[in-house]
């Protein structure tokens, strides 16, 4: 064993809906769990607004982490009973301290407002790890260059490819607790996938991690459950109107800010935020919590359209829309031209989505080959991906659904549909009075 590794005098376990218990055996991974950094994600949820849609999704960044690091730990313990060499046991603490904070740097309301000021969480997850933290000192008791190390298996440049590959990869620790963690709490049976027998599958292999041939099928499951938990879940288009509002309302209280509107209400550090300058220390301050407090009270602001954007978010009043199969950028500028002849604003009462424009994506076989996907070893060692070898997940790869959704607030669209040019009129479902 490393000499780093520093085992608790008593193994402390977390109570988990999905895993049954979170074993943290190392004192170390125990200290992080401690630190004001980490139980911040107690006030992020896991999957933004979804909560809006599935009324059960109010998880958070902090039971998912402690999830991907218990799938971690579990992956390395059969390792290290079958003894293959090819893991390198050095790398133990490595991999299970970067699962665990792998989500360190997600705000509120996680990839909604990553979209809504450019930002993106790994990036914050290093800085937070390299910076003046608890989570940056405890991994310094460790090792000096602990902080570094994690880090660059974040940024998925890791000189120990392996490592990173359990952390992120087509099948990673990440997926697969997500996929069972979101389905439980959404209510949906889409990821209830067979993870036993899938860590029960994974061998250490040159470098990387593979299946064993005969858990095809069981892996198979997993994609077919992450493919349908994407597009039953993920690609809600009711949770995307309640992201929609979302990044309206952001946008909208940035563009009064750069005017010096003079806000009744805006804590620290939303200015700081609004034009992408947060050291760590403010960055940290984002949670949930102030962010529906901040929603709360502008509610009540002067501002007619950041007034009315927080009151539809804070009381599910969400933006209809209606499917079209596609839809040219000529239509596009004549429907925002003709809302604002008839007193609607352009940017805000009128929205155009396409699901795959989520930070989400399907499996898809890496085009040379082997690349990133999932690979699969036969008896006699030779490696295929898993494309060349199942028909389901070849008729999944590369498949592109998905169809253009027009968002619009409903009744004030409806008070001046008749006013409406026909022709754009009839793109909407709503009848004239």
């Amino acid at each position: 064993m490393p000499s780093f590794i520093k085992p608790l005098r008593e193994e402390k376990v977390f109570k988990d809906p999905v895993h049954n218990y979170v074993h943290v055996q190392d004192r170390t991974i125990w200290s992080l769990i401690n630190t004001s950094e980490f139980q911040r994600l107690r006030r992020i949820r896991q999957l933004g607004t979804t909560y809006l849609t599935f009324h059960g999704a109010e998880h958070s960044r902090f039971s998912h982490s402690l999830g991907v690091y218990e799938i971690t730990r579990r992956i390395i313990s059969q390792f290290e009973r079958g003894g293959y060499p090819d893991w390198p046991v050095e790398e133990n603490m490595v991999a299970m301290c970067a699962a665990l904070l792998h989500d360190l740097g997600h705000g509120p309301f996680s990839h909604s407002i990553e979209e809504a000021f450019q930002m993106d969480h790994e990036d914050w997850t290093c800085k937070i790890i390299l910076g003046d933290t608890d989570v940056n000192r405890v991994l310094k008791e460790v090792s000096a260059d602990l902080p570094e190390r994690v880090a660059s298996v974040i940024r998925k440049d890791y000189e120990q490819e392996i490592v990173v590959n359990l952390i992120t990869s087509p099948l990673d620790a990440d997926r697969m607790d997500y996929l069972l963690r979101d389905a439980y709490f959404t209510g949906v049976n889409y990821g209830t996938i067979d993870i036993d027998r899938i860590l029960r599958m994974l061998r250490p292999h040159n470098g990387r991690i593979v299946v064993k041939e005969s858990g095809m099928h069981a892996v198979e499951d997993y994609l077919m459950s992450r493919y349908q938990m994407y597009w039953q879940v993920y690609f809600h288009p009711v949770t995307r109107s309640s992201e929609i509002i979302l990044r309206q309302i952001f946008r909208r209280a940035a563009e009064l800010h750069k005017e010096g509107y003079a806000f009744e209400f805006l804590p620290q550090p939303l200015p700081g935020l609004f034009v992408n300058e947060l050291s760590v220390k403010e960055y940290l301050k984002l949670d949930e919590s102030l962010i529906q407090t901040t929603f709360m009270q502008w509610s009540d602001e002067k501002d007619p359209i950041l007034r009315e954007l927080c009151c539809r978010f804070l009381h599910r009043r969400l933006y209809k829309y209606v499917e079209v199969d596609s839809i040219d950028m000529e239509t596009i500028d004549e429907i925002r031209a003709s809302f604002e002849q008839v007193g609607l604003h352009p940017e805000y009462d009128f929205e155009i989505d396409f699901p795959t424009d989520l930070p989400y994506d399907v499996f898809r076989p890496d085009d040379s080959g082997m690349g990133n996907g999932i690979i699969l070893i036969d008896k006699q060692g030779k490696l295929r991906e898993i494309s060349e070898v199942s028909d389901i997940i070849r008729s999944i790869s590369g498949l592109h659904r998905g169809k253009y959704h027009l968002y619009y607030p409903h009744h004030k669209l409806s008070s001046v549909i008749s006013r409406l040019p026909a022709h754009i009129a009839s793109i909407f479902p709503i009848s004239a009075d």
